[in-house]
């Protein structure tokens, strides 16, 4: 075996840890993908008998490369990130054998997170995500940012404060989620408005990302209250009979592709029995990526 098939090797042991700190820092599954091929294109430009730890560098490389990306993004932008963004979706089939080991095995960040983490300046994103979420030291971070370990730390504690606050709780139980969604599709399905407003959270909001060229009645929105969100649920209730239940981001969702054509993944949060947080990807070019029709076959 050759020392680059050796080093493939020893790569392909952290590109699962690798793609999990490139997706909670970019919310897209293509650009993840894309950000863990750059580090193991830098790693194959280093002398890698000279790396210490192997985990620790391709982290804080890919860190680093995920950072770049985000200021890319923010110095082209001209306004604040449109509040109707939805992240991609981490899919997986609802099986009936055992949906908790499909939960343990799906991606563990909620959609309610990332859409939390799109929020924050890049500098801030990155502190969080490789300390909170990835146990990175400070010490390790700071070359990455440009700071010292102290405003470093800062950067990350200004970020828990805003995550803390504003990302919602959500049942944690997959069974009672599933019974939620149930009722939820049921209701959509049967056409019945106060069963669809008995369980929505009456303050319950609605974010639907249908991507930026599409108008009309289907075009991205944020949407308040029970009855405004069950009012929308039954204007597209012709579609809920094709809707499946699958697990999103570790947590009961539906998705949708009748006949084989994605049309959209739905990730919720649940309280006290009731839906409060709706996020609904319906941008047909970023679904189609998903390959939808293969979850749902599963």
């Amino acid at each position: 075996m050759g020392d680059q098939e050796i080093l493939a090797r020893r790569f392909e042991e952290h590109r699962g840890q690798l793609r999990a700190v490139a997706y909670r820092m970019l919310g897209s599954l293509s650009e993840a993908e894309d950000a863990v091929q750059e580090a193991w294109l830098r790693l194959t430009r280093t002398d890698a008998d000279a790396i210490d730890n192997l985990a620790a560098w391709l982290t804080t490389v890919t860190g680093r490369i995920c950072l770049d990306l985000l200021r890319t993004r923010t110095s082209r932008r001209e306004e604040p990130m449109e509040e109707t963004f939805v992240p991609d979706p981490v899919l997986r089939p609802l099986t009936r054998t055992d949906p908790e080991q499909e939960a343990l095995e799906a991606d563990s960040v909620g959609l309610a997170l990332l859409v939390v983490l799109e929020t924050l300046e890049p500098d801030e994103r990155l502190a969080f995500v490789l300390h909170d979420l990835f146990a990175v030291p400070f010490d390790d971070i700071a070359p990455i940012v440009e700071r010292t370990p102290a405003a470093t730390r800062q950067l990350a504690s200004r970020a828990r404060r805003r995550v803390q606050g504003a990302t919602p709780s959500t049942e944690a139980d997959l069974g009672r989620q599933r019974q939620v969604l149930d009722a939820f599709l049921a209701a959509s399905r049967g056409g019945d408005f106060d069963a669809l407003v008995a369980v929505l959270h009456p303050d319950v909001v609605l974010r639907v990302d249908s991507g930026a060229l599409v108008r009309g009645g289907a075009v991205s929105k944020v949407v308040h209250g029970a009855r405004t969100v069950a009012a929308q649920a039954l204007t597209f209730s012709q579609y809920a009979g094709s809707a499946r239940l699958v697990l999103v981001n570790g947590t009961v969702g539906v998705a949708n592709a009748p006949e084989g054509r994605p049309l959209s993944v739905m990730g919720v949060t649940i309280a006290d029995g009731r839906i409060t947080h709706m996020y609904i990807l319906a941008d047909t070019e970023r679904l189609e990526r998903l390959d939808l029709p293969a979850v749902l076959a599963d």
